[in-house]
């Protein structure tokens, strides 16, 4: 990731990384050897290319947000109780984010719905379907490298 790159995703999170909990996400592994906080960087900057990338308007502020936040889940799902992590985690996701952060329409979208098709609601919002594939990429990537 470039260093415009990291300075446009803090332009647009930096409350967020101004808060302890955001950096919990750099001590659990998430796809092989990258940490959630790796993985939640890619996503946002993934998104960012895509969104550069259509002649449609994105809310910037909102993709970044959610793509940072999508899987604030902040737990191990490693772990043998955590076996439907992947159908259960953005709705834990977004209680954490609600809890510590004030998280608009956009960003809500984003992190309930990322997990689409594995879970039954799809998203509605074009930022929340950026994600969404960005999501995907980004963890084939983090799987292959």
């Amino acid at each position: 990731m470039l260093a415009n790159e990291l300075r446009e995703i803090h332009f647009f999170a930096y409350d967020l990384f101004a808060n302890d909990n955001i950096y919990k996400l750099k001590t659990y592994t998430h796809h092989r050897k990258s940490t959630v906080f790796d993985h939640s960087l890619h996503v946002a900057s993934m998104s960012l290319k895509f969104a550069k990338l259509l002649p449609i308007k994105i809310d910037k502020r909102s993709l970044v947000r959610g793509a940072m936040l999508h899987d604030y889940f902040l737990y191990d799902w490693h772990m043998p109780h955590h076996g439907l992590h992947g159908f259960t985690h953005p709705k834990v996701a977004y209680i954490n984010a609600i809890n510590d952060f004030k998280v608009n329409k956009i960003e809500k979208d984003i992190i309930k719905k990322h997990m689409f098709p594995l879970t039954p609601f799809p998203p509605i919002k074009r930022e929340s379907i950026i994600v969404c594939i960005a999501d995907k990429v980004c963890a084939i990537n983090e799987y292959f490298k």
